[in-house]
């Protein structure tokens, strides 16, 4: 294991759970791709992130006492400007625990869900399926353990009812298929190798395009 990677383990194991720029960092060193990414403690690197990433962005909330952003209003989507950017900061910066807004990308594509949790009898289990808000109306998912290679990543996509949002439905381009498998299987490999730390990882939004696949959020629970 890496020794970035432990740091950031021992860092969360107080709170229980992985703070979602230091998750990122996570899946990016175990080469699993996410959005482009800031996490800005004051509002002059909110303004120098900004202008790096560029716009349009999503702002979030970054505190260990806010695990569920949306619910206590920690997340602004489709932020123009300097005065949007910094409208956020302040706004979240009055939230319990606050240490700074994580600034991301706005991506574009098809939304899966990729997740994994640890079962006493089976061990790590891998989960992949149609993801955003309809991921609990549809429960369109596939569950695989893991380690796996790309391409048990990519039939098990193929066994969901929406796999036809994937493969270019109504004269949309399809999804970058290897790119997709091969963001599973590393992730899959990382939950393999996590678990004794790791209860589970939820990644929703993925969002998947013709050119790429980018996780836009994630959460990492830890064993307590």
């Amino acid at each position: 294991m890496l020794a970035r990677v432990q740091e950031i383990l021992e860092q969360s194991k107080a709170a229980g759970w992985v703070l979602e720029p230091l998750a990122k960092e996570l899946l990016n060193l175990y080469h699993v791709p996410t959005s482009r990414f800031v996490w800005a403690k004051t509002k002059e690197e909110a303004l120098a992130g900004a202008k790096t990433i560029g716009y349009p962005l999503v702002a979030k909330v970054v505190s260990p006492d806010v695990i569920h952003k949306s619910d206590v209003g920690g997340v602004a989507v489709g932020l123009k400007n300097e005065d949007e950017v910094l409208a956020a900061f302040e706004r979240m910066s009055t939230l319990p625990a606050f240490e700074g807004i994580l600034l991301d990308e706005m991506g574009h594509g098809v939304e899966l869900i990729v997740g994994s949790k640890q079962d006493s009898q089976f061990g790590t289990v891998v989960l992949c399926g149609i993801g955003g808000t309809s991921v609990e109306i549809y429960q369109d998912v596939a569950l695989r353990m893991a380690p796996i290679d790309a391409e048990t990543a990519q039939a098990a996509l193929k066994s969901l009812k929406g796999h036809k949002l994937l493969e270019g439905y109504r004269g949309a381009e399809p999804v970058d298929w290897p790119g997709l498998g091969e963001l599973i299987s590393r992730f899959s490999q990382m939950a393999h190798e996590l678990c004794e730390v790791v209860e589970s990882i939820d990644l929703n939004p993925v969002l998947c395009n013709a050119k790429a696949s980018t996780i836009a959020d994630a959460r990492i629970m830890l064993f307590r």
